[in-house]
């Protein structure tokens, strides 16, 4: 049995980006685990009347811990940081918890956002750069595999377009079998119904046909040796994190 630990800014993220291979590997019988920074309590709520955003983020919390349930999380660790202001944190802080994390959960895989953060957006770029700093201070201890995870078709559904990618996608995993468990826990965020149309248009009432079968990968790191991602040229090969 191998740990996976997701590390992402906000609830959804995690459905966003990889809930496939969050299923797919708990259900091969590996043991899933996520730290989510943020209560993500300045996000859209569509559909609901919230008093202050302290209601919010206690709602999303819900939301990730049911969509948590469906994809087979063992485990999820929230930080609490005050969501838009992760790149106002101090980035030694920020490094220093995920690194007591990592060295308090001895994953053997580690998934975050690239550096670009897939949006742009400030608290993505910031959790990544501090969760490689943080891979980097404990991979002699406890080495591992270190992944970014890509959404290249998150703006397939929309007019707006995201920062130039800052790595090349390196391989994909098949996910066919778990785009049903993809879209329910899609459906668990129901407050950010605006951000998944937005994404995943048809999901929130059923369809699921924008769903990929794929979900895309770059090693960066492995069991302490830095690696150079190259674009593929052709097709992204199929690949397992496990």
């Amino acid at each position: 049995m191998k740990r996976l630990l997701f590390i992402f800014p906000h609830p959804d993220d995690e459905s966003f980006a990889c809930a496939g291979t969050m299923a797919k590997y708990h259900e091969a019988g590996h043991e899933i685990l996520l730290i989510c920074a943020t209560f993500g309590c300045k996000g859209k709520p569509g559909g609901f009347t919230f008093t202050c955003r302290e209601e919010l983020a206690n709602h999303r919390k819900q939301e990730l811990l049911q969509a948590a349930r469906v994809l087979g999380v063992n485990e999820t660790i929230f930080f609490g940081y005050p969501d838009g202001g992760l790149a106002e944190v101090d980035v030694a802080e920020l490094t220093a918890r995920i690194r007591a994390y990592l060295l308090e959960l001895k994953p053997d895989i580690i998934v975050t956002f690239p550096p670009d953060g897939v949006t742009g957006h400030p608290d993505h770029i910031a959790l990544s750069r501090a969760t490689e700093q943080a891979v980097l201070q404990v991979e002699q201890t406890k080495p591992c595999d270190f992944y970014y995870v890509s959404i290249p078709k998150y703006y397939d559904h929309c007019a707006d377009q995201g920062p130039k990618p800052a790595v090349p996608i390196t391989g994909k995993v098949d996910v066919s079998r778990y785009r049903e468990q993809k879209a329910e826990a899609l459906r668990a965020h129901e407050s950010q119904i605006y951000s998944v149309n937005r994404a995943y248009p048809g999901v929130m009432q059923g369809d699921i046909g924008v769903i990929c079968h794929y979900e895309y990968y770059t090693l960066i790191r492995s069991h302490g040796e830095p690696i150079e991602p190259k674009p593929c040229g052709g097709e992204i090969p199929v690949i397992e994190l496990v």
